[in-house]
């Protein structure tokens, strides 16, 4: 058995610190990213914005004039949002959860350029992330089962949004669009296997499953799925291309190896925002 413990830090035992930070994803999509800084800047409880940049070429200085003044116009009431381009210089999904040092707050909300939630059900998820700080608390969920033995072995499919609906169970929250306390990002970056990474990397999927593997392992809990309406500004995405199922459910079975079990936390509760 390879049972792989993280070490966390305390701090989530404490009361988080006010506020989240809006750490999302892009790639050569600029409309899709002015459309997401514009609506989440105006949400009341951001306090920081640090966009994920892994393209050949850096930002143009028209792109980032033109969020720094989106930002700053929708800054109120005493704020001064920040907003940051973290710049990689290798193109890799790992990326998104690189450890970003001096964060001023404890909440993540991570999210794609490509979906929109509003901002009433944002202040939702952040609350019930604030009740359940070491939880993934997120809007898309997605399931696991186990599919047929392989032989010694379990041998476990990946379900998308219509085996959530179907069975009404779900067990996995994606990053696309999720709360997670700060400290996961270093625990991805320095403590998870590296060969999960380098699966990641080579692969360019899954991503949000190691996240999901990784805090299930950490805490022993199940993700906490919120249930919202989701806009999608955008349809090109790697979930679009042929054989995406097939190559999350190598993703999940890769994985488990690598862990030496899977934590089977299904869960048939989800949270709803009157």
């Amino acid at each position: 058995n390879n049972n792989i413990s993280f070490q966390t830090s305390s701090s989530s035992s404490s009361t988080p610190r006010k506020g989240y930070t809006l750490l999302i994803n892009t790639w050569k999509r600029e409309d899709l990213l002015k459309q997401s800084i514009s609506h989440y800047a105006s949400c009341a409880r951001l306090d920081s914005i640090h966009i994920v940049w892994s393209e050949p070429n850096p930002p143009s200085a028209s792109l980032h004039k033109f969020l720094t003044h989106i930002v700053q116009s929708k800054s109120r009431n005493g704020r001064n949002i920040e907003l940051k381009f973290d710049i990689n210089k290798e193109d890799s999904l790992n990326n998104r959860f690189k450890e970003i040092k001096n964060l001023k707050t404890d909440a993540i909300f991570s999210i794609d350029d490509d979906v929109v939630f509003p901002c009433t059900s944002v202040d939702f998820a952040f609350s019930v992330w604030q009740s359940a700080p070491d939880a993934m608390v997120g809007f898309v969920p997605r399931v696991h089962w186990v599919d047929q033995l392989e032989g010694s072995m379990d041998r476990y499919t990946y379900g998308g949004w219509w085996s959530v609906w179907w069975t009404g169970t779900y067990s996995i929250v994606l990053s696309k669009a999720a709360f997670f306390h700060m400290k996961y990002l270093d625990l991805y970056t320095n403590q998870m296997p590296a060969s999960i990474r380098d699966y990641v990397t080579k692969n360019r999927n899954c991503e949000d499953i190691a996240m999901s593997f990784l805090v299930a392992n950490a805490t022993g809990a199940p993700p906490i799925w919120v249930k919202a309406k989701i806009f999608e500004i955008g349809s090109s995405g790697i979930s679009s291309l042929g054989g995406h199922t097939e190559k999350r459910s190598q993703c999940v079975n890769k994985f488990v190896a690598e862990y030496g079990y899977l934590m089977n936390l299904w869960c048939i509760t989800e949270l709803w925002l009157d």
